[in-house]
């Protein structure tokens, strides 16, 4: 089972979402403030990191920030109803999920392996390694480069990309992504798909400002391609 570290200042949730995954088979580990979630991600070693936005010194967003300098581990933000300032901007740091307190064990856990689950299947007749222009993917690597430059790329990341590259010039609404990338079944908050696109592009095109990849079609949505 993967290796979860919990970091969350309130005693409460703290142990209720630490027993509820270790129920599931989880090691846990769990910190209290940021700054001690950074120490512990050396030593622990985990496989996703979920993260209190809200959090005395150091905060969710700044230590998103600070992982995302050297690390693409999965990031699920914990965050209260009310914060949605504070929860795009956490997402615009690197945050691949979100999920509002409280929250049940299952609703959890059902967001951890989403996060973690890779793409296994290619998809029918599709190569392994696609070039596209100056960018390859490798699809059974799960790998991503840019003029022979490999592109670090978080796990929502790679996953848009690659959904949306499987079907070249198919434009996909905001909420067949949501569906298909994050797999939320209900209408969740599109703006996981913009702050995930707006990141995909400042790694992978010339100018975001100007995409070449990964187009938007006002009022339907998006695409990848034509090039």
């Amino acid at each position: 089972m993967p290796r979860v570290l919990l970091i969350e200042d309130d005693p409460a949730v703290r142990e209720g979402v630490e027993l509820g995954l270790r129920r599931r088979g989880h090691e846990v580990r769990s910190a209290a403030t940021g700054e001690a979630g950074l120490a512990a991600l050396g030593e622990f070693r985990p496989d996703l990191l979920l993260l209190d936005l809200m959090l005395p010194g150091m905060n969710g967003v700044q230590i998103c920030r600070r992982v995302r300098e050297d690390s693409q581990l999965p990031i699920i933000m914990l965050t209260a109803r009310g914060d949605d300032f504070d929860m795009i901007v956490g997402l615009e740091a690197g945050a691949d999920d979100y999920i509002v307190k409280p929250a049940r064990p299952d609703v959890i856990e059902a967001r951890i392996r989403a996060v973690l689950r890779r793409i296994e299947d290619t998809g029918p007749g599709r190569p392994a390694t696609e070039i596209h222009g100056d960018l390859t993917i490798d699809r059974a690597g799960l790998t991503v480069t840019k003029a022979g430059r490999h592109l670090a790329l978080a796990p929502s990341e790679l996953k848009l990309l690659l959904h949306l590259s499987a079907a070249p010039e198919q434009v996909f609404s905001r909420q067949q992504l949501l569906e298909h990338v994050w797999e939320h079944s209900y209408h969740a908050d599109a703006r996981l798909v913009d702050a995930c696109v707006r990141r995909l592009r400042n790694k992978i095109e010339d100018d975001s400002g100007t995409p070449r990849y990964v187009q938007t079609l006002r009022g339907f949505g998006y695409r990848f391609g034509p090039l």
